[in-house]
């Protein structure tokens, strides 16, 4: 086994730099309505619908190209793996269509299993007595969510008659509640300070979708927002392994646990406005979620966008309290009507605004988003599909989310030495093979090659000072990894040819994500909504008149989604035209 930290490198074209993407080297036009900080999904939807308005937009990526963490990258000769997310199932149905991003080269495969929950049949942290004597191991068990919930509740009532019975009135809650937190996060929240006619028609909006909850569902909602996702899933089944297959995505990148108020809100929010459901959503983009950008991007200019790669924006130039346009690092200075940040926000306020244009009540308040990114990254080549024993020889099984939680208790004892800045040794881990359903991921490697993405959680971004670095903890970290694969899969730390070991360091340093966060802010209630990222600044406008976030730190909040771009783009255009994105 090579266990390297892999360079992540291209994998589309390439791109001079400071050249426009899709345009001669050069080629400039101008001037601009407005300027759009940042490559990343969120960024590419803003642009091309503040272009499909009418609006002049170029777009400043520091990197050599697009996407952000929607990446694909290869991580050996041949070998191609989602670099940091691994789906896209949560972009906004709108978004593809408006975009006719299908035109525009996006490939999507929904596979019929959504989640795969193996469960080891003792998990011993690499390195115990009983790990050394052989102790732990699978032991043929597995949760599986499949899309269809009849076909998950049948497959259900083996191992708990009560909880198959339940699984499909509590899917049904969840798409239900899920629905009125689509209506939401598609609203621009209300101007708190001088509310107008356009708030109220909000308003209006919103009581109507929570008036079609029911009163059930109106009682239920406003019980559940507060509560942790683990008495959720608990008041409606009794099987632990199935609670922890569900409520996994309530915790999922964030610094909290099954037991933490407020993530049974995360939870429904990450099924609103897509199929997820109680088993979540389950989509791949061919070619990896780099082909997203591409086909973003590709929709961009076809809009009239000019993108241009490896220019670094250093600051937000303004006069008077208003943004007037973007420094690069470069020192070139290009005005604009509007400046959008797709980059998260404590990076947009306290890294590119003048200290004095924001001012200190809103320099500390910035201070204080909360960032703490607890999510590492493994990307795996192996040279030959692993053996699940709990799968037997179903590779359906492994067409979707592998998820390694055992249990509510195993989740939150995982989360506790992240507490006190240590890495869990037992980690839960979210895997997908995505070489299954997209073998064009492996086209130039040797037959039988698959890749295997790892979201592994929690790894804080600060580590005890007793532990140094994460340089010094990276490839440690990478082991406790692969033993929790082994756990499930007995054997596949032989088959692993190529290891990169992606530590929240590294994507703060990578993808510009502040704390190594992958959601651009915590998604707790106090960022949430009207607190998101701000309260008072939450309507997309930030410290500077005409100067606007679009990013997953904005409302409705991170994931891929497109929601974030899509909302503010709304609202840029209703500042500059006076009229709603088309």
């Amino acid at each position: 086994m090579t266990a390297t930290r892999m360079p992540a490198t291209s994998a589309g074209p390439a791109v001079a730099p400071g050249q426009t993407v899709g345009q001669p080297a050069g080629t400039k036009r101008g001037p601009w309505d407005a300027i759009v900080i940042g490559g990343g999904h969120n960024a590419l939807v803003c642009a091309a619908y503040l272009a499909r308005g009418g609006l002049r937009t170029l777009v400043l990526e520091r990197r050599d190209r697009v996407g952000g963490a929607a990446d694909t990258a290869e991580l050996g000769p041949g070998i191609k793996v989602p670099a940091a997310a691994h789906t896209v199932g949560r972009l906004r149905p709108s978004v593809q269509r408006d975009l006719d991003l299908r035109r525009h080269g996006l490939s999507l495969v929904a596979p019929d299993v959504r989640v795969f929950a193996p469960l080891p049949g003792a998990f011993v942290p690499r390195g115990s007595r009983k790990a050394a004597a052989g102790a732990g191991g699978p032991d043929g068990r597995a949760v599986t969510l499949w899309s269809d919930p009849q076909r998950t509740a049948i497959g259900l009532l083996a191992r708990s008659p009560r909880d198959g019975a339940a699984y499909e009135a509590f899917d049904r809650r969840v798409r239900e509640l899920g629905k009125f937190l689509e209506v939401l996060g598609r609203e621009t929240p209300p101007d708190i300070r001088s509310p107008k006619v356009g708030d109220a028609f909000a308003g209006l909006r919103l009581g109507r979708s929570f008036r079609n909850l029911g009163g059930e569902g109106a009682r239920t909602i406003l019980r559940v927002l507060p509560m942790a996702v683990a008495d959720l899933v608990g008041e409606a089944f009794e099987d632990d392994a199935l609670r922890a297959a569900i409520a996994w995505r309530g915790v999922r990148y964030g610094a909290v646990g099954p037991w933490s108020a407020g993530t049974a809100t995360v939870l429904l929010e990450d099924g609103a406005g897509n199929d997820g459901g109680a088993a979540g959503e389950m989509v791949f983009a061919r070619g990896g979620p780099g082909a997203l950008a591409e086909a973003l991007a590709a929709a961009a200019r076809a809009a009239g966008v000019e993108i241009r790669t490896e220019a670094e924006v250093t600051a937000v130039a303004s006069r008077d309290g208003r943004a007037t346009g973007v420094v690069l690092a470069s020192g070139e200075e290009i005005p604009a009507r509007a400046v959008v940040s797709g980059l998260d926000p404590k990076r947009t306020l306290l890294g590119l605004v003048d200290p004095v244009a924001l001012g200190p009540s809103l320099g500390w308040r910035a201070g204080n988003i909360r960032t703490p990114g607890v999510v590492a990254k493994v990307n795996l080549a192996l040279r030959k599909l692993p053996t699940f024993p709990a799968a037997g020889d179903d590779q359906r099984l492994l067409r979707g989310r592998i998820l390694v939680a055992p249990g509510i208790d195993a989740m939150e004892r995982a989360f506790d030495p992240a507490k006190s800045g240590h890495w869990s040794p037992a980690p839960v881990l979210e895997a997908t093979i995505p070489s299954l359903v997209d073998p064009s991921l492996v086209d130039g490697a040797r037959p039988g090659t698959h890749v295997m993405s790892v979201i592994a959680q929690y790894a804080p971004y600060r580590l005890d000072p007793s532990l140094g670095d994460w340089e010094g903890q990276r490839e440690a970290f990478g082991d406790a990894v692969v033993a929790v694969l082994e756990s499930v899969a007995p054997g596949i730390a032989k088959l692993i040819s190529h290891r990169q070991v992606l530590t929240p360091v590294d994507l703060e340093q990578r993808y510009g994500l502040t704390g190594g966060h992958p959601l651009h802010a915590e998604a707790g209630l106090d960022q949430w909504a009207l607190w998101r990222p701000l309260l008072g600044h939450a309507r997309y406008r930030i410290a500077l008149e005409r100067l606007y976030l679009c990013g997953s730190g904005a409302h409705p909040g991170g994931g891929v989604t497109g929601g974030p771009g899509q909302n503010a783009a709304r609202e840029v255009l209703t500042d500059l035209r006076g009229r709603a994105a088309g």
